[in-house]
């Protein structure tokens, strides 16, 4: 085996990356430890902003052009890549050491902005339970007892929001009131980006790559023996290969989608089921999705709110039939 691939020396270069990112990133480092932050990014104005749960986004600094293409780099790097005029986009997990622990990362270079451009999307420190969700006001007594019935009875949920709204530290909390009522059940998660957090004893989680996509991996999923079946974030045609999953003796999964409320979720799992296929699916989705849950950004209190939660109980001449359970 060659040294360089010897894990004690993986270790050690990881480490090295890791302290050489710290030094450049300097003093924002600091916000990425705080507990409550959720993104920090940088605009091509060189504003460095922060958003964090309850206090929204505010400016924390500025960054020179410079520096920020250096670590840029660096986050390259650790791919055993590099970022170009020819290839000026990254998207990667960063490093699992501290304060970096496996954040999402995004970042563009000239040509396609006037100047470098990062966003790095912090992991959940913890799972922020349902409960929690309640004494924060972010959902109502009726709210939390609807979803947590929802999990107990095995229906399948989803989960609706725009960019930045907690779709997915509220799948986090709703797998982990799925743990606790049904520990013997083995579960499967997909994501493109490790964000779910799972406590199941007997789980496996698996992460689509530029050469297998969500797709190959639903259909690996079904000889895997789930019980329940959770997808990070559905954004093409492997919704339809999901609903079909959760419809053959699979129920009780949770998946999310970007949409502005409940119904548009539907609308929207509609328009990616169509790129796969033209035969309206409208029955299909009626009888795989049981219960949306869509969460808002708000201006004040904790800065999200559970805006609704609506169950679908059916498709009755072309249209979804729906009950609220709050």
């Amino acid at each position: 085996m060659a040294d360089e691939d010897k894990p004690s020396t993986r270790v050690e270069q990881a480490r090295r990356l890791a302290e050489s990112m710290k030094r450049q990133l300097g003093r924002f480092c600091g916000y990425l430890a705080e507990p409550g932050l959720v993104e920090l990014m940088l605009n091509a104005d060189g504003t460095v902003w922060a958003d964090r749960l309850g206090r929204g986004m505010e400016p924390v600094g500025t960054m020179l052009p410079a520096s920020a293409e250096s670590f840029i780099g660096t986050v390259a790097s650790t791919l055993r890549g590099t970022v170009t005029r020819e290839n000026p986009i990254l998207e990667c997990e960063l490093p699992f050491e501290s304060p970096f622990d496996g954040s999402r990362f995004e970042a563009l270079i000239p040509p396609v902005v006037p100047a470098p451009v990062f966003t790095i999307r912090r992991k959940a420190s913890a799972v922020f339970t349902l409960q929690e969700y309640q004494r924060q006001g972010i959902m109502s007594d009726r709210q939390r007892a609807a979803i947590e019935a929802a999990v107990e009875q095995r229906h399948n949920i989803l989960v609706v929001g725009g960019t930045g709204t907690g779709k997915t530290t509220l799948t986090n909390a709703v797998i982990d009131h799925m743990v606790r009522a049904a520990p013997q059940h083995r579960i499967v998660i997909i994501e493109d980006t490790s964000e779910l957090q799972c406590a199941a004893k007997n789980a496996v989680a698996m992460r689509a790559t530029d050469t297998i996509d969500m797709q190959r991996l639903l259909k690996a999923t079904m000889r895997l023996r789930p019980d329940r079946i959770i997808v990070g974030e559905v954004r093409g045609g492997e919704a339809l290969s999901l609903l079909k999953a959760w419809n053959t003796g699979h129920p009780g999964g949770v998946c999310t989608v970007h949409a502005n409320h409940a119904r548009a979720g539907l609308q929207r799992i509609e328009q990616l089921i169509a790129e796969v296929s033209q035969t309206p699916m409208r029955a299909l989705i009626a009888e795989a999705v049981n219960l949306i849950v869509s969460i808002v950004k708000t201006a004040a209190g904790a800065g999200r709110r559970i805006d609704e939660v609506v169950a679908v109980t059916g498709c009755a001449g072309g249209e979804y039939q729906f009950a609220n359970p709050e």
